[in-house]
């Protein structure tokens, strides 16, 4: 297989490239705020389907379109309400998306048939302008193979994907290191879909009460709501301090620093100081590093379940239902 490119997003010249890309179908890995995007026009079905190829995602799971400004939300949604409008004036652009009833000019294959559409803008400039360079926006799901982490480096991202994908354009960390939240509005009320970079407080503060999606509700109406996810090869298994720690052929991700002495051979520490937003920002980056240590699981230490970590706990409880066997294996 050829080698992936990772060019720097900051140069004029390798976003143009990856735009030109992007017009003729191909597909790009772009840096967001949250994690890295599997980009390509949202407006060519065909370009789109080779986006799930690359990850092996199943086509029932929807994909997120991302925007440069909100002049194309009134062609993409067919209907804002004002609950949508009063999020976007709070959270773009930034890591929230939000789910409205589409209009035709949305391919199915980006929804997954169903009639309404994810919408997003960026907040990282590199993701900003390419879309402005393309003109038109980009369907991206994150830059991974289907079920496992999401990348917030562009070097994770290149390590993932064995050939097919021509251009990774390098923006660096992603800051928040966590996917978008997603919410859509049911009857005035804003409906939560999957805990992400803004929490529920912060959406709370704006439009009152939230609800969560009911998991009774089999359909899959976004990104991350199967029972498994961003889930590492090696198990992981979820506890609330190293003294649960049974075997020595094991990895630790610790929320803050930990004792003098743990039995996992591996250690990585979310925040040394235990604060949530630094967690965040090193969640996937380190769950990465801690798999490819070989070892036989991962012991992840409990955060507490306010602000972002629900959003971290949200993810570690899907990563622990992951099947046995290499089923997630790209």
């Amino acid at each position: 297989m050829d080698k992936i490119l990772i060019r720097d997003g900051f140069e004029p010249e390798a976003v143009r490239e990856a735009a030109a890309l992007l017009e003729k179908g191909e597909p790009v890995a772009f840096p967001t705020e949250t994690v890295y995007g599997l980009g390509a026009d949202a407006f060519n079905p065909v370009a789109v389907a080779r986006i799930f190829e690359l990850k092996k995602r199943p086509h029932f799971d929807p994909l997120i379109v991302h925007v440069a400004d909100r002049g194309w939300v009134e062609r993409l949604a067919s209907s804002i309400p004002g609950e949508a409008k009063l999020l976007m004036d709070r959270f773009w652009p930034g890591p929230l998306t939000i789910i409205l009833k589409k209009t035709d000019l949305v391919p199915d294959i980006v929804t997954a048939g169903l009639s309404t559409v994810g919408i997003r803008m960026p907040k990282h400039p590199v993701a900003l302008t390419l879309l402005e360079h393309l003109g038109r926006p980009i369907a991206a799901p994150s830059a991974n193979p289907f079920g496992y982490m999401s990348t917030t480096s562009a070097s994770d991202v290149a390590s993932l994907f064995d050939g097919g994908l021509p251009l990774v354009l390098d923006g660096g960390m992603s800051s928040y290191g966590i996917e978008s939240t997603i919410v859509s509005m049911v009857d005035g009320q804003v409906r939560l879909h999957r805990h992400g970079s803004v929490t529920v407080e912060e959406l709370a503060s704006v439009v009152g009460p939230v609800t969560e999606k009911g998991r009774d509700n089999k359909k899959c109406e976004s990104p991350g709501e199967l029972p498994y996810h961003y889930a590492p090869h090696t198990p992981l298994r979820i506890v609330a301090s190293p003294q649960e720690i049974v075997k020595e052929r094991s990895c630790f991700l610790a929320f803050a620093k930990p004792p003098a002495h743990v039995r996992s051979r591996h250690v990585r520490v979310l925040s040394a100081k235990g604060d949530l937003r630094e967690a965040a920002g090193r969640f996937f980056s380190s769950l990465i590093a801690l798999d490819r240590e070989g070892m036989d699981v991962i012991y992840a230490e409990r955060v507490p379940e306010t602000g972002l970590g629900r959003a971290i706990m949200e993810r570690l409880r899907k990563a622990e239902k992951r099947p046995a066997g290499n089923a997630l294996k790209p």
